[in-house]
């Protein structure tokens, strides 16, 4: 039993370190990452009797400006699992269409309540409540684990075949074999990295800095793009408050930054003259986070014994917020082409192979639209000063159902079926 180490990290001492195990324990499918796909998938396969073990490297799942966006094809998923009426009960904003809104004119991006879904809507839910609700889901059956500080370091292998990881968390580095490893570790997979994965990349034309502000009750509810000179601010419904995306050209938060917190805060109102009365409750760079806009997809999104799913596998662009419901769908996905495999002590690559199979194809459109967006869209807007025309295929009413469909249910139905 070796420890799978790529070319471009032979050489770090760290890597190539002997270890202490503390413990070596076995399962038959290791997941990394407790994000949506990770947790979904450890559910779903826990619901079959497998082994699972799910890692995941933060001590709890609060971590702020995640996506809170869960959309009415993993309603539909929730349904089919009998939780959808349980989740609902957590506190929650509806979203039914997305708004863009100039000085000039307001459009209908995408209208969900014409969906045939029992869900024609954005369910807005914090997405640490959805995780512990998964989780707490899965944790009723016997065959589920869940290890919380778990950070993976290396993954092991035997004659080319991923065989499990190891990982540093509870006193010392554990070891964990297993008959299948996934990587659902996010958008800075750590399993991408270690597997010397091919990234195919695209760079959107912008970054995104996250805030908060507080919500009166008088204000509209859902979501609405608002679009200025030079300037796109999203607003969120998150109840009693809004969260906002303030959009900045590609590599352009050094220049804000360095113009100071104030000409943030007046450029913010200049688009969204209603916050003026509590953009003071912004006073701080430290409530402000930084995302670095990327889009981008594995070549191949497995190894003998290693699947990639979600972020790990494509990199999505917030444009939409389908990232959490493309990651869903690749989890059932892996779900409906694992489970038979696992029971049976095997996972061929040829398996592995068909889950990519499926979800390529959604991956690449969405992403496609993603681009067509940013590129027509939103990049003419950061880059210019001009009074803002909206381009005209936005205003045609035929083009309402696409978008929603792309962004609500995904490009092909995703069901479960174990």
């Amino acid at each position: 039993m070796t420890t799978y180490v790529p070319k471009n990290l032979s050489q770090d001492p760290s890597v190539n370190a002997a270890h202490d195990i503390v413990d070596v324990q076995t399962t038959d499918c290791c997941i990394v990452g407790g994000g949506p796909a990770g947790a979904v998938l450890a559910l779903l396969l826990a619901r079959q009797g497998i082994s699972v073990m799910l890692l995941e490297a933060h001590k709890d799942f609060d971590r702020d400006f995640r996506g809170d966006t869960i959309h009415p094809s993993v309603m539909e998923i929730m349904e089919e699992l009998g939780l959808s009426d349980r989740l609902l009960q957590l506190p929650h904003t509806k979203m039914h269409r997305i708004r863009v809104q100039t000085p000039q004119d307001t459009v209908t991006l995408a209208d969900f309540s014409h969906l045939k879904t029992r869900y024609p809507y954005i369910t807005m839910l914090p997405q640490v409540k959805f995780l512990q609700f998964i989780t707490q889901e899965a944790q009723k059956y016997p065959h589920f684990r869940l290890v919380m500080g778990a950070n993976v370091q290396e993954l092991i292998a035997e004659n080319g075949v991923i065989e499990g990881v190891r990982y540093r968390g509870g006193g010392g580095w554990h070891e964990i074999r297993a008959i299948i490893t996934v990587g659902a570790d996010g958008r800075h997979s750590r399993l991408r990295q270690l597997g010397n994965f091919e990234s195919i990349d695209t760079s959107p034309p912008m970054d995104i800095l996250w805030f908060r502000l507080p919500r009166n009750p008088e204000d509209a509810e859902g979501g609405m793009g608002r679009f200025g000179q030079g300037h796109i601010v999203a607003m969120l419904d998150r109840g009693d408050e809004w969260q906002l995306a303030y959009v900045i050209p590609k590599g352009g938060y050094q220049k804000l930054r360095a113009a100071g917190l104030e000409e943030l805060k007046k450029s913010v109102v200049e688009v969204i003259p209603e916050l003026s009365n509590r953009i003071q409750n912004l006073h701080d760079w430290s409530q402000v986070a930084f995302l670095s806009v990327e889009s981008s997809r594995v070549k191949r999104w497995y190894h003998p014994g290693l699947l990639l799913i979600g972020d790990a596998a494509h990199v999505m662009s917030p444009v939409g917020g389908v990232g959490i419901n493309y990651a869903i769908q690749d989890a059932v996905v892996a779900a409906n082409v694992l489970t038979k495999p696992l029971k049976n002590r095997h996972v061929d690559v040829s398996d592995l192979a068909k889950v990519q199979r499926q979800r390529e194809l959604p991956t690449r459109i969405i992403q496609a639209f993603q681009a067509f967006i940013q590129k027509q869209v939103f990049a003419p807007i950061l880059n210019s000063n001009r009074t803002l025309q909206l381009p005209v295929f936005l205003k045609l009413p035929i083009l309402r159902d696409l978008p929603a469909r792309l962004i609500g249910l995904g490009v092909f139905p995703v069901h479960v079926k174990t």
